[in-house]
């Protein structure tokens, strides 16, 4: 996949996201008992791919701030796939909040998305950290789930159907821009 144009990393982060957000739902709707689990990995492992390949995409802004996003998402996803939690806060969706805010940065950081998909990402990550207090996050229910999905969807959909701008070659190129 290292060989693949920026565009087309775009594309499969952005249908693999969807598939990880459809396969997630599905078996919350329709597996009980001990295969709910396993088909919980399913998602899991779709937004594991997501997020090594946005790491490849976002390398060229910053590869420390790229390094850093994958590192919580995939903390995140551990804790996803283990269930834990710390006492009524979920901790995978505390760290996924930190890896919505760090990649909406890159994203404004970027030349190659709009910014105002990362500033959605963004908001979606701030959403996300209402989880740190069980009393905020339920007194903000349902809104705070819907501002997350809209957040980090709205990057996602963009991915999918557009994928990135042509011009994130010149930023893979520039190395002042590399290092950032």
């Amino acid at each position: 996949m290292q060989q693949a144009s920026p565009r087309t990393k775009g594309r499969l982060a952005g249908a693999l996201y969807l598939l990880s957000v459809l396969t997630a739902v599905l078996a919350e709707a329709f597996v009980h008992g001990r295969m709910l689990y396993a088909a919980g990995l399913v998602p899991v492992l779709c937004f594991a791919a997501v997020t090594l390949l946005l790491y490849q995409i976002f390398k060229p802004v910053s590869r420390n701030l790229a390094l850093l996003a994958a590192a919580f998402n995939l903390v995140s996803l551990t804790f996803e796939a283990l269930e834990w939690h710390l006492g009524d806060i979920n901790i995978a969706l505390v760290f996924h909040g930190v890896y919505c805010l760090v990649t909406g940065y890159l994203v404004l950081r970027s030349t190659f998305l709009p910014r105002i998909l990362g500033m959605m990402m963004a908001l979606g990550g701030l959403a996300w950290l209402t989880a740190l207090s069980t009393i905020l996050a339920q007194n903000l229910n349902p809104g705070n789930i819907a501002l997350g999905f809209l957040g980090e969807g709205s990057l996602m959909l963009w991915l999918l159907l557009t994928g990135i701008r042509p011009q994130a070659e010149a930023q893979r190129t520039n190395p002042r821009i590399a290092n950032g």
